[in-house]
């Protein structure tokens, strides 16, 4: 039963974990390449919020969004 556990403890260490390890090891030397995962999803959050504004915008602009209080039954 022990080595079953072991081998667990191998298998997250080793092969899980290893990029993590990676990544740990290349902030000592290069932070901001360390942290790209970062900066990649700050960018997609970025423009899927440009995106989603300038949607909201046409929506706007064309007048077909409901903002009468009485549209959700849960607000009358």
């Amino acid at each position: 039963m022990k080595a079953f556990f072991e081998g667990i403890q191998w298998l997250f260490e080793t092969i899980f974990f290893a990029l993590h390890d990676f990544l740990r090891n290349l902030e000592l030397t290069h932070w901001f390449a360390a942290n790209i995962l970062n900066w990649i999803f700050m960018a997609i959050c970025s423009v899927a919020i440009v995106y989603w504004c300038l949607e909201l915008k046409k929506y706007e602009e064309k007048g077909e969004e409901n903002q009468d209080t009485t549209a959700h039954s849960f607000l009358k």
